[in-house]
């Protein structure tokens, strides 16, 4: 792919957020996890903390990359603790191990919380703050460390985002925390690695980049740039998760589905995202609902929730789910993509409602605060209040034949 830069005045952008959009050197290809040592070497490093995740390591993933990187030269402590939706406690207690060790760079390898520790670690390694103090968007006060990310799975799109996702110790709410320093110089997108994860873990992180390459596409804040990247996401996603859904992904369809991932996941860096990530974080919090899963179970409801407001929302995605162009068709049109994304959602094993989640329904009204309070909610296409996160969950609650009508 090499390095992504685009020209916002060419697009007609605003100079405000011009100057957000910043050169990544991306290097794409099967097996450029091998060239991890060179992309080090090339940022300077000498000693590298490489952030991971034990079940990586049974794949041995991060033996690969030490291998790569002592190659060149390289010393490498590996921390394999990240775990999935890490907290603000064990980042920090990896901060401060990271400090100790006093690495010139950081490497991130794993799935989206192996490269939200690593982009926490980076904002934490100078020390005297928490990472709670890091939430929203902030300029560091002296120069972060060098990093490079490389996912091990085609979803969240970390590796194109300056933000961490981190949990809270208490009620486990995520906390998005980033400074445009702490977005690595380097990513590799190596498509053997995502086609080498477990079955379920690829499902859950493809319906997450597809949630991303929609959510993006209709945010408030998406801009021309952000367009261009959700609909190029969009493409590629659309064609790829199906085949890798039913197991039978070539290798250049898991090329396709890690790129479209990447791309969606620049696009949440301009545009951020809506409300089925607002409904689905706190069923990951209270009730365990891994988060690919509760995304893909709430998405559908907000197409039609969003769509209701605006019929001709995602008429940008073409045709390729057989969206009508007629503008008096499109809610029609939205539905179907409901419907197909439901599709894609069965076949990965998703549960159809929130009450065969394990859900109860005596907790939607709480649920529906909780969702009312979350930061990707502020950028729904339809306001997203109390009232409308209620909606949502009610819908998406009844078993199978007790639904009620279509929002």
């Amino acid at each position: 792919m090499g390095r992504r830069s685009v020209d916002g005045s060419a697009l007609g952008a605003s100079p405000a957020w011009q100057a957000e959009v910043a050169s990544i050197s991306v290097r794409f290809g099967s097996r450029v996890l091998e060239e991890l040592g060179e992309a080090a070497r090339e940022l300077g490093g000498s000693r590298v903390w490489l952030a991971t995740d034990p079940g990586l390591v049974a794949a041995g993933h991060p033996q690969r990359a030490r291998r790569s990187l002592e190659a060149a030269g390289i010393a490498v402590r590996l921390y394999a603790e990240a775990e999935e939706n890490p907290t603000e406690s064990r980042v920090e207690s990896a901060a401060a191990e990271a400090r100790e060790w006093g690495p010139d760079l950081i490497v991130g390898l794993g799935g989206g919380s192996a490269l939200d520790v690593a982009k926490a670690v980076n904002l934490l390694l100078p020390g005297g703050r928490r990472i709670a103090e890091w939430q929203g968007l902030h300029r560091p006060e002296g120069p972060l460390l060098p990093s490079i990310g490389v996912p091990t799975t085609a979803g969240t799109g970390s590796e194109a985002q300056s933000y961490a996702l981190v949990s809270t110790d208490e009620g486990h709410r995520k906390m998005a925390c980033g400074a445009r320093e702490a977005r690595f110089r380097t990513v590799l997108l190596d498509p053997s690695l995502p086609a080498s994860a477990p079955p379920r873990v690829a499902a859950l992180a493809g319906l997450d980049a597809l949630s991303h390459a929609l959510e993006s596409l209709v945010s408030t804040r998406s801009n021309p740039i952000s367009r261009v990247w959700s609909l190029a996401a969009w493409c590629r996603i659309e064609r790829a998760l199906p085949e890798v859904l039913a197991g039978e992904a070539a290798a250049e369809v898991w090329g396709g589905l890690l790129l479209g991932a990447h791309l969606a996941g620049a696009a949440i860096e301009q545009s951020m995202l809506g409300a089925a990530h607002a409904t689905a974080n706190p069923l990951t919090a209270r009730y365990g609902v891994p988060h690919g899963a509760a995304v893909s179970l709430m998405l559908p409801h907000v197409v039609r929730f969003n769509a209701e407001a605006d019929p001709g929302l995602y008429a940008d995605l073409g045709s390729g789910v057989a969206l009508d162009a007629d503008p008096s068709r499109r809610t029609r049109s939205a539905d179907s993509l409901a419907g197909w994304v439901r599709g894609l959602a069965s076949t990965a094993g998703i549960p159809e409602c929130l009450a065969a989640a394990g859900v109860p329904e005596t907790d939607l009204p709480e649920l529906a605060d909780e969702a009312a309070e979350q930061w990707t909610g502020r950028f729904n296409p339809r306001a997203l209040d109390r009232a409308g996160a209620l909606e949502l969950y009610r819908v998406a609650w009844p078993p199978p034949g007790e639904r009620p009508a279509p929002l």
